[in-house]
């Protein structure tokens, strides 16, 4: 019986600068303006990117004629990594929950903020939920101030995705986490270690 034919792992395909693009000709466009420069041969347009200080770099070698782009080399493959690591880490993103009581102990409170905090912090978007018992729905505004303390406390962590709201016993809202260079952490004495695992607060109805 033949054996199959031997199939070679495929190379990872490297971009292709200056010289190295083989092509006779590319359709060019400057990186700092956006413009389009047309159709050039290929070693006129490696001059050209010479003598403004930047190199070419294939865009798009599936295209006819591949893109190829003025700038440098350098920045342009720190941003496109930078890309790469955002797209993937949008991906993984998950939802974590908080749950808070109108009636909360400020220890408690502290706590449940910085374990917030460490949730935006792992790029995670926060699900916060209040829940009324007993005697508590007759106050819902009491539970709305503090939803709206929540989000002043974490304005260095998160922005809202929607605003906090009722229905029935419970007032939730959402928030996203900033982009990682904004975010300024209040509650950063307390250690994710330290801090108590959310639970699913099943105390009995006050009377």
């Amino acid at each position: 019986m033949a054996k199959p034919p031997f199939k070679r792992r495929g190379r990872r395909e490297e971009t292709r600068v200056n010289e190295r693009i083989r092509v006779s000709k590319v359709r060019v466009v400057d990186g700092t303006t956006g413009d389009q420069l047309g159709v050039m041969q290929t070693r006129a347009a490696v001059q050209k990117a010479k003598e403004m200080g930047l190199d070419l770099v294939e865009v798009a070698s599936n295209a006819n004629p591949p893109v190829c782009r003025i700038c440098d080399y350098g920045k342009w493959k720190y941003e496109q990594s930078k890309l790469k690591k955002d797209k993937k880490k949008s991906k993984q993103q998950r939802t974590k929950e908080v749950k808070f009581r109108p009636r909360i102990e400020e220890h408690d409170y502290t706590m449940k903020l910085a374990r917030a905090e460490s949730f935006l912090d792992e790029g995670n978007k926060l699900h916060c939920q209040l829940q009324f018992r007993g005697r508590e729905m007759a106050h819902p505004e009491l539970g709305m101030a503090l939803m709206k303390r929540v989000i002043e406390d974490l304005k260095g962590m998160a922005a809202v995705d929607f605003q906090p709201r009722q229905a029935g016993r419970n007032i939730t809202m959402m928030l996203s986490p900033l982009p990682e260079q904004q975010r300024v952490r209040k509650f950063s004495k307390y250690k994710a270690e330290d801090l108590p695992e959310e639970d699913d607060d099943d105390e009995g109805d006050d009377a």
